[in-house]
Order: C-alpha cells, then sequence, then structure tokens
C-alpha cells in the first residue's frame, strides 16, 4: 500500500469490512478466538489504512479497498452518533433524523424516541456494534426491520412489529452486530403504568 493511501482516514464501512475478513479467518480456522478479539480491538480503533493493516497481514486477501460508489446523505438529513468505549444517551425531545447512523466499539448507545415531537415516517438506521451496545426505545405505533443487519457473535433483539402499519414510524435497519448487542423495544412500564398511581 502507498504513503498516500495509507495515511487516509478509514471509514466505519472499512472497518467491518476488516471485522468481517477476521470473523471469517476464525471460522475458517486460521485465527483462535482470543487472537480474533485481539484484533477487532485494533481493527475497531483503527484510525487509518496503515493502521488498519496489521491485524489482516497474515490473512488471505488482506488488502483493505475503500468502498466506491456510496451515496451521500445531505449532514441536516443525516446524524452519526460513535462511541469507542464510552456512552451515548438521548432522551426527552432531541430532533430525530430521517438517517441514523450509530458505531460503537465497546460503549453503549441508547436512544429513546418515546418523547421526541418530530419523527420521521420513515428512519433508516445503520448500525455497528463491534463489542458493544445499542438500544433503541420507540414509541407506541411504531415499527422495525432488521433483516438486513448481519451477525457474526452478536445478537439482535427485536419486541416490535416488522411490517409498517399507520400508527407510527418504521425504522429500517442495515449494518452489523458483530460481537454486540442490538435491541430495539418500547418502554417500559413503570409503576405508576401498572396500578394507576
Amino acid at each position: 500500500m502507498g504513503d498516500e493511501h495509507a495515511r487516509l482516514r478509514i471509514s466505519d464501512a472499512d472497518r467491518e469490512a476488516a471485522a468481517q475478513q477476521l470473523n471469517t479467518a476464525m471460522s475458517e480456522g486460521r485465527i483462535t478466538l482470543a487472537e480474533l478479539e485481539d484484533r477487532l480491538g485494533i481493527v475497531y480503533a483503527a484510525k487509518t489504512f496503515a493502521e488498519l493493516e496489521p491485524p489482516l497481514a497474515d490473512l488471505p486477501g488482506a488488502a483493505v479497498v475503500p468502498p466506491q460508489g456510496a451515496v451521500a446523505v445531505p449532514a441536516r438529513e443525516q446524524v452519526h452518533l460513535s462511541t469507542e468505549m464510552g456512552s451515548i444517551k438521548r432522551t426527552g425531545d432531541w430532533p430525530v433524523p430521517a438517517r441514523l447512523r450509530l458505531t460503537t466499539t465497546m460503549g453503549s448507545i441508547h436512544l429513546d424516541f418515546t418523547e421526541a415531537r418530530s419523527l420521521p415516517r420513515q428512519i433508516d438506521v445503520d448500525v455497528s456494534t463491534g463489542m458493544g451496545s445499542i438500544t433503541l426505545v420507540l414509541p407506541p405505533g411504531a415499527t422495525a426491520d432488521v433483516d438486513a443487519v448481519k451477525t457474526s457473535w452478536g445478537t439482535v433483539k427485536t419486541k416490535v412489529p416488522h411490517v409498517p402499519t399507520q400508527g407510527g414510524p418504521h425504522l429500517t435497519f442495515t449494518g452489523s452486530a458483530g460481537m454486540g448487542t442490538l435491541t430495539i423495544r418500547y418502554a417500559r412500564k413503570g409503576m405508576k403504568d401498572w396500578f394507576g398511581a
């Protein structure tokens, strides 16, 4: 890889492509689970192509190529929330965009839509959990399609209907659960809801 290309910043898609190579290598018996965890930590912390090379160097097809043909979405319509080992939380009445990109390495992202007054009818959500967790709490009537989310050792849990309705926004998920957890649910009932207090 040339010096100029090696210095280029990588995208979340580049990290996910590298993580997929590592998961494939483990499934083929080329690396152990412990090696996978160590290398994934390097991949999700990498910022340039040069930093992404070492954990892949001894594997077939190690060259990392920037993805082509990505369609840019205007900044006002897309929000990217990213954390490595920390936590991100959104509650109350917050501006929900038509497109969300959620990325965590080993941290957590918790988004509560229940009090947001302005919700797009269609929300596209691209996720990358790494070894962390992403939780979305939806308002009554909201629906979510998670069929396009890939999992390696991760878990995708949804407790809301899959098919769009007229009652609320519909969220379409893409991306990867990696070794983490993606959870989509409605708000849990509190004491007042159960006992009418």
